[in-house]
């Protein structure tokens, strides 16, 4: 087939993929290992003051990520991660304000890649402003500055990423450290080091090297090209659904949706009814988990049947690893090599995304924010 030769073209891949997204998906091991040594370093001080106030790092009482776009699905991947393992609630934070619970009890992450996306700035300053227990994270801008100036923990990342959402590996790996860190989790250390070593599992079996016959990733591609892609997962999973969603979008530049089990079969699944001629334009894919509990299997089960006769295709994801964190960045990884492809075979260099683009080039910074930006930043020591 003409398509599977594009895939397997590695001149062709070069030509079209001019920023090399594939390269740096194939690198996914190698910034999973360098994001974790980083955070690792990060040291956290018991007390510190801010703008006069006294800020205990202590374990705090919940967790909000504050972040918008490829930078906030760390957030979501956290809250999926510790669904069932940490005793206390993870939040994203997707606003230029904070939740109303927000004090000095709450842990807040300031997740930015740039370090200049406004949304994450206001919301940092008020976590500063509220005393909450401020850490930050990007690679550099006024997020460094303020926090280098407030003397509060800042893990510095790569700024030599093509976009935000390639830099998935900088953006939520820090993370999980943190949360080791402030005695939230414990015993991750087998978690990471699995995730590592299937990190590295997943790059070889669907790398531009490996062949469309074998590679997942490029069968996915090629058996969604043409249509809607639509992914759902479910728990843990449905974090990972929403990532994959949004790499359609961004990497493939199609229209594309998620949903999460068993909340989809209240309401979702009523969609599938519609005309054929409608229905037949989407491909559903559906991440499973070799260890899924048996009422999730019966209802995936039960909607496949459902939807199947309906649409072009349903394929399913399956989680690579034995521990969850394996399992989830497995599946993103999957998903990462999947939409580039999917870009590829359209003729599409997966990298920029002009109408983002021209939606930031068409917006003026909120003037109320950065004046009190630049207050912060021009902050010394004998002011604080």
């Amino acid at each position: 087939m003409l398509e599977d030769a594009i895939l397997d073209n590695p001149s062709v891949i070069m030509d079209v993929d001019k920023k090399n997204m594939l390269q740096f998906i194939e690198r996914t091991a190698e910034f999973l290992r360098d994001a974790t040594a980083r955070a690792e370093a990060l040291q956290i001080p018991v007390k510190t003051k801010v703008l006069g106030r006294t800020i205990t790092y202590q374990r705090p009482k919940n967790v909000i990520v504050v972040g918008m776009g490829g930078s906030a699905i760390s957030g979501d991947l956290l809250k999926g991660w510790l669904f069932d393992k940490a005793s206390v609630p993870v939040e994203t934070c997707r606003d230029f304000i904070l939740p109303a619970y927000a004090d000095h009890e709450s842990l807040v992450v300031a997740v930015s890649y740039s370090g200049d996306t406004e949304e994450t700035l206001s919301a940092f300053l008020q976590a500063v402003e509220r005393g909450c227990i401020p850490i930050s994270l990007s690679s550099g801008g006024y997020l460094q500055k303020i926090s280098q100036r407030l003397k509060t923990p800042h893990i510095q990342i790569p700024a030599d990423f093509p976009t935000p959402r390639s830099a998935i590996a900088y953006l939520f790996m820090p993370l999980v450290v943190l949360m080791k860190k402030l005695r939230i989790v414990t015993e991750v250390e087998p978690e990471i080091t699995e995730t590592f070593r299937i990190a590295e599992r997943v790059s070889q079996e669907n790398g531009v090297a490996t062949s469309s016959t074998t590679n997942k990733a490029k069968k996915i591609a090629l058996e969604i090209c043409n249509t809607v892609p639509v992914v759902y997962g479910f728990r843990q999973y449905s974090s990972v659904a929403r990532r994959l969603k949004c790499q359609f979008n961004e990497n493939s530049k199609v229209p594309s949706r998620f949903d999460s089990f068993t909340e989809l079969d209240h309401n979702e699944v009523v969609g599938w009814e519609a005309p054929t001629s409608l229905t037949k334009n989407f491909s559903i894919i559906i991440i499973r988990d070799r260890e899924e509990p048996p009422q999730i299997t019966q209802r995936i089960e039960l909607t496949k049947q459902i939807v199947s006769p309906r649409v072009h295709k349903v394929i399913e994801i399956e989680s690579v690893g034995q521990r969850r964190l394996a399992k989830m960045l497995s599946t993103i990884q999957i998903g990462d090599f999947a939409s580039a492809y999917l870009a590829l075979l359209k003729g599409t260099d997966p990298t920029p995304t002009e109408a983002i683009a021209h939606i930031k080039a068409n917006i003026g910074k909120n003037a109320k924010t950065m004046k009190t930006l630049s207050k912060l930043a021009s902050l010394n020591d004998s002011s604080r």
